[in-house]
């Protein structure tokens, strides 16, 4: 069979099963495989070859081997599969969560346990500040600055998860609202064991933080897209305890 003189069926003939034709080809050679191997092969123009080869190398779904030199010339380019799983395989995540969940509410006391999770994680996704408030400073204004400087670092936080965080007006540091849930379908599903995790979490991570604030509750769906997380002091040991 001729190949196709065209490489535009690299975009227009099903691109995703050409790519995934070229890494199980190069999965089942014994040997790296030519640009010209592979065209051959999969009776395709070598410029598709190479193109699907490009997104697979850049994917580190395969790679490049320096072929030895036999004569004149440039060596031929070769790849190879790369070793291990195909990272860019489906998942499912939401099994997973769905498990663990399921796993939390079968516990003695659901809703602790889950908030006990979700404040163990959250510690471990925050550092502690790494600045103090100036000396000198009177103890209510220093307050003031980690508090705004928390929620502030809670917003961040909040962002990179996912969960679309508003700002509290400024100068308010009693609730922030949340605009997304990235686990919005178990939250419908299993609120009372997702919600007291994201709860948890948010209290992990003030915490952390060495925050004067803490989150006291989790208030879900109070509109259709708003959840509103509303912020308290944080308990204070009492000076000369435990000493």
């Amino acid at each position: 069979m001729t190949p196709p003189s065209d490489p535009a069926d690299a975009v227009t003939d099903a691109p995703a099963g050409r790519r995934r034709a070229v890494l199980d080809l190069l999965r089942r050679s014994a040997a790296p495989l030519s640009i010209a191997d592979i065209a051959r092969r999969l009776e395709v123009h070598p410029n598709t070859a190479r193109f699907h080869l490009d997104t697979l190398v850049g994917h580190g779904q395969a790679e490049q081997v320096t072929a030895a030199r036999t004569g004149p010339g440039r060596p031929p380019l070769l790849f190879r599969a790369s070793p291990g799983m195909d990272r860019t395989g489906p998942r499912n995540y939401r099994l997973l969560a769905s498990i663990l969940v399921e796993e939390l509410s079968h516990r003695p006391r659901p809703t602790q346990a889950a908030v006990a999770a979700g404040r163990a994680w959250g510690g471990e996704l925050t550092e502690a500040p790494d600045a103090a408030a100036p000396s000198g400073t009177v103890t209510e204004a220093r307050t003031t600055v980690t508090e705004a400087r928390a929620v502030e670092g809670l917003i961040r936080l909040l962002d990179d998860l996912g969960f679309a965080p508003e700002r509290p007006p400024r100068g308010a540091v009693d609730r922030i609202g949340l605009r997304h849930c990235p686990f919005l379908d178990l939250a419908q599903e299993r609120s009372k064991i997702v919600c007291p995790i994201h709860l948890g979490l948010i209290q992990g991570a003030l915490a952390a933080m060495e925050a004067p604030l803490t989150a006291e509750r989790l208030e879900p769906f109070v509109e259709p897209d708003l959840c509103v997380v509303h912020l308290g002091r944080a308990a204070r040991p009492v000076e000369g305890k435990g000493r």
